[in-house]
């Protein structure tokens, strides 16, 4: 070995030595927490500290069935839907409505992501947590097929085109009008989503997924037109999902309710009810800033899109279809001192509450 190879041979073992302390021994754990310190106090409503916990199995359950939802919104025979079969007012009618319904569907997955990430923020066991991302995922299919239809039947829909009959312009001027509303529910949802404990958010939830239940069960029996048939079966069999899960939770932590809880529930249920009437009846005046045609071009549109095959109840039958919808809610609750509001407008007798449009929580 050279002069150069010994040095450098050297100089490695140098490197190699134990230095003072003598590493080797086994560090004393209690004299290092002795010395060790905590870290600060945990903010409120954040992410961290992380766990694991469950409370609730049968959301784990609900959830494992719902990682393959079973379909696509992408998978839908969308090659059925041949915009000539249909007069352009029959194209502007069927376009309506899924703009109406894309008021709530379109929603639903930005409140159900804002939930999801507020059920992290205070902690929540971790299947309700999963259960919120997967009702997310879903709603974002639902929003999909709102926006295919939407497209296909009217390119640039539903305020990026030009409307080329009145009954078009009619349609344009309320979607419009419900985008309006939907702006103000999103600014109340977000000032009000981190006010709630979990027992009035799902409550609410748990309205808006007995009205979507009951909506896409009727249209799917009625519709005549494949595509949007098939699509009524999917989503509603997502929506009965979710039900169970909203269900699954109340079934939990309503018995534990405080009466000041209570009483916000009512206030809830009322609130959701005028929300969602838009939809499964007529849009009551307490929440909705409408201009005095709406709901003579609704009527309008309802009738044109009915004659093309979509399968719009008529006003009496989602005023029945709404009152047996909230009835089902009403024998949920009820049993847990939670008195419910009237709803006059579907005959069903209850206490009066103040509507606050600021507290409006519910989502389809």
């Amino acid at each position: 070995m050279d002069g150069t190879a010994t040095q450098s041979a050297q100089h490695s073992a140098d490197l190699l030595r134990i230095p003072p302390g003598n590493p080797t021994e086994e560090p004393d754990a209690e004299a290092i927490l002795f010395d060790g310190a905590a870290p600060p106090p945990f903010p409120d409503l954040n992410i961290f500290p992380l766990s694991w916990r469950t409370e609730t199995p049968k959301l784990n359950e609900l959830y494992e069935s719902s990682r393959d939802p079973g379909w696509n919104p992408s998978r839908l025979p969308w090659h059925t839907l041949n915009v000539e079969d249909y007069t352009l007012d029959q194209r502007y009618a069927l376009a309506y409505w899924w703009g109406l319904l894309s008021t709530f569907d379109g929603s639903g997955p930005v409140v159900f992501a804002r939930t999801m990430i507020h059920t992290f923020e205070t902690h929540e066991e971790d299947p309700v947590r999963k259960c919120f991302f997967s009702i997310t995922r879903d709603e974002m299919h639902h929003e999909e097929v709102c926006g295919r239809a939407i497209q296909t039947l009217t390119p640039g829909g539903p305020l990026g085109y030009v409307p080329e009959t009145m009954l078009g312009k009619l349609a344009q001027n309320n979607v419009q009008w419900l985008y309006h509303n939907g702006a103000r529910y999103w600014d109340s949802f977000k000032n009000a989503v981190h006010k709630y404990p979990l027992p009035i958010l799902f409550t609410s939830f748990l309205m808006g997924e007995v009205a979507s239940a009951t909506l896409f069960n009727g249209m799917y029996k009625s519709t005549t037109i494949p595509v949007f048939k098939e699509a009524f079966r999917c989503i509603g069999q997502d929506e009965a999902r979710h039900m169970g899960i909203c269900i699954a939770v109340l079934e939990r932590i309503l018995p534990a309710l405080t009466d000041e809880q209570r009483t916000m529930i009512t206030k809830q249920i009322r609130a959701g009810f005028v929300f969602l009437s838009a939809v499964l009846y007529e849009p009551p005046r307490d929440f909705w800033e409408l201009p005095p045609t709406f709901n003579d071009a609704n009527r309008r549109l309802e009738e044109v899109a009915r004659s093309a095959g979509l399968g719009i109840l008529t006003l009496e039958q989602r005023r029945e279809n709404w009152r047996n919808a909230v009835l089902k809610m009403k024998g949920l609750l009820e049993p847990h001192g939670i008195v419910f509001p009237a709803l006059p407008e579907v005959g069903i007798d209850g206490e009066t509450v103040a509507f606050d449009p600021e507290d409006i929580i519910p989502v389809f």
